[in-house]
């Protein structure tokens, strides 16, 4: 018997939905690299969801690219962008960051996130430093809703970092590669269209929610040069010449609510996994009311657990013990979620 796969919340392909989209305008002939109706109607429908009628809206394949393509464009050459030390482009990404010739500035995390007072208290140590120009400079801070923890920032919290950023007129980027369980979490304050007001660039993840692949980039505000962006996409890679599959997948996700209702259901699931493991009176090395749960296991219970289950092993304790992560999706089942642990 196969084993139950919680490994990540790519795994399946897509939402039948999506698929059906893409089989019915399979011999459909359009003109490539995003310039054809379905981009441009998905366009319309995510600047609706956002509340920014003047939104720039960008569509790239996947979270890395989208992360480095937006990062090198908003940087300065002497510059680097602040993140937390779990974040996931200082972790995950193989370096794609420092690859483009730019520092990512690692401040400490709380459970995954940034406080505000960290940022002011690393900016003022900064620019008090008479040699500062001597260093690479802060020009933009990246965040994650939900982080690497499958934590949130609360309302307060993201208005507060933003303030720092706009005192210091740095940019603020959030990573939505799982924006969607970060809405639809019970325990979130956020709506898209507060994402969109408390941030200059973010981006909404489909890979992770139920599309094929896909991510959508959402510009705020008109930076300046921005009318290029397509350009360093395509110079970085990115620009996908079948565009309207990126296109066609956000038109299904966003224009009767299903972005939202793949994220609700893996959140759901989540939260019945997290429901075993408390009866079961194993710990959890941190809350998350998201799809990611992390609870610790013993060696024992890890040896037992792999047998049924793959899953990642996250980190390991002092005590021998190690935090492993359960992650669902929108295509994890009842079964899956509530067999016994």
């Amino acid at each position: 018997m196969s084993k139950i796969k919680f490994e990540t919340d790519y795994q399946e392909g897509c939402h039948p939905k999506i698929l059906e989209r893409l089989t019915l305008t399979n011999y459909e002939q359009t003109s490539g690299y995003g310039v054809d109706s379905h981009c441009e109607r998905a366009k319309v429908l995510i600047r609706e969801a956002v509340g920014n009628p003047d939104a720039e809206v960008f569509f790239m394949v996947g979270g890395t690219q989208t992360n480095t393509a937006i990062i090198k464009f908003l940087l300065k050459p002497w510059e680097g962008v602040i993140a937390v030390n779990s974040g996931h482009i200082n972790v995950h990404e193989s370096g794609a960051i420092e690859a483009t010739g730019h520092k990512v500035l690692v401040l400490p995390g709380h459970e995954g996130l940034l406080k505000a007072e960290d940022l002011k208290h690393y900016l003022e140590t900064f620019y008090a430093d008479p040699t500062y120009d001597h260093m690479v400079q802060p020009g933009m801070v990246y965040i994650s809703q939900s982080s690497e923890y499958g934590t949130l920032y609360t309302r307060d919290s993201l208005t507060k970092i933003k303030a720092v950023c706009e005192e210091y007129k740095l940019p603020l980027f959030i990573d939505g590669a799982r924006l969607g369980t970060a809405l639809t979490s019970e325990a979130n304050e956020l709506t898209l269209k507060d994402i969109a007001s408390l941030c200059d660039v973010f981006y909404i993840g489909g890979t992770k929610n139920g599309a094929l692949f896909g991510e959508a980039i959402v510009f705020s505000q008109n930076f300046a040069g921005l009318k290029d962006f397509r350009t360093l996409i395509k110079q970085q890679g990115g620009l996908l010449a079948k565009g309207k599959l990126l296109g066609i997948q956000f038109e299904a996700l966003f224009e009767d609510g299903l972005y939202f209702e793949n994220a609700r259901h893996a959140n759901k699931q989540a939260m019945k996994i997290k429901q075993a493991f408390t009866d079961s009176h194993i710990p959890f090395y941190i809350e998350s009311f998201t799809n990611q749960q992390f609870p610790i296991l013993t060696q024992e219970q890890h040896k037992t657990l792999s047998r049924e289950f793959d899953y990642e092993t996250w980190e390991s304790l002092n005590d021998g013990k190690i935090v492993v992560r359960f992650c669902t999706s929108w295509a994890t089942t009842d079964a899956q979620a509530i067999k016994n642990l």
